[in-house]
């Protein structure tokens, strides 16, 4: 069940990302620092054997904050 939850939403999230597009730069930062967070998360703690949506919950909060307060030049976005 956890991986059929997992699969739905990874294309929900696929989708939902395919449909930003003319984003500021600190607003793609934000979402894809979320992304990876939540990813990073969610796979980490089905590594430990945690509770995966917390994870994912926390870790895309953490990747989006981190994400949209970075600046650019503090990330090479374009090089």
């Amino acid at each position: 069940m956890s991986s059929r939850l997992a699969c739905i939403g990874l294309i929900a999230t696929a989708l939902t990302v395919s449909g930003c597009s003319n984003m500021k730069e600190w607003e793609q930062r934000a979402l894809s620092g979320g992304a990876i967070g939540a990813a990073a998360g969610s796979g980490i703690a089905y590594i430990a054997g945690g509770p995966v949506l917390g994870a994912a919950l926390v870790g895309g909060a953490a990747g989006a904050a981190i994400g949209g307060l970075t600046s650019p030049d503090q990330v090479s976005v374009h090089k």
